[in-house]
């Protein structure tokens, strides 16, 4: 396992410097789910709650958090990501919404943060929407499955 990198010379935690790193397509796509009660997930599916529509509020909230990633992870480069897709699926086997995020950019650094950060506060949209009906929901296995670009070049979960 490779040393942690925003450290500096004098162990004082820092921005890492890439101003030397070559600009390079890269892609982050991250998974996740929030569980539920199915009556939770049928209003969700069936667009009965009042709050209006759960998935595409959470899509929103998903992609605005991914801009703003820079903003909320302390030490996290600023991106002019290219691409931002968040995909909610309705799970009516497992009694959830399976998220799945996925950021682009040409850059001098990885987007895996801000493709976290996007399914994170999808699941955390979905949860706020629905907690009047259900409390009991979790959000759960939020995850890199894949990543592309840059210096380490492909890595996808599994292949390890």
């Amino acid at each position: 396992m490779s040393k942690l990198t925003h450290l500096d010379a004098d162990g004082r935690a820092s921005m890492v410097d890439v101003t030397d790193k070559d600009t390079t397509f890269r892609e982050a796509v991250v998974r996740g789910r929030v569980r539920m009660q199915p009556e939770t997930l049928k209003l969700i599916i069936e667009g009965g709650h009042k709050k209006g529509d759960v998935l595409t509020v959470a899509r929103i909230a998903g992609i605005q958090a991914a801009k703003r990633t820079h903003e909320l992870i302390p030490l996290c480069h600023p991106l002019m990501l290219t691409g931002i897709k968040v995909e909610l699926t309705p799970n009516e086997a497992d009694s959830c919404v399976d998220i799945e995020a996925r950021c682009k950019v040409s850059g001098q650094t990885g987007v895996e943060m801000e493709a976290l950060t996007a399914a994170s506060v999808a699941g955390l949209t979905i949860y706020d929407m629905c907690k009047a009906v259900d409390r009991g929901m979790t959000i759960d296995a939020i995850h890199l499955v894949e990543k592309k670009g840059g210096k380490s070049g492909h890595w996808q979960l599994g292949e390890d």
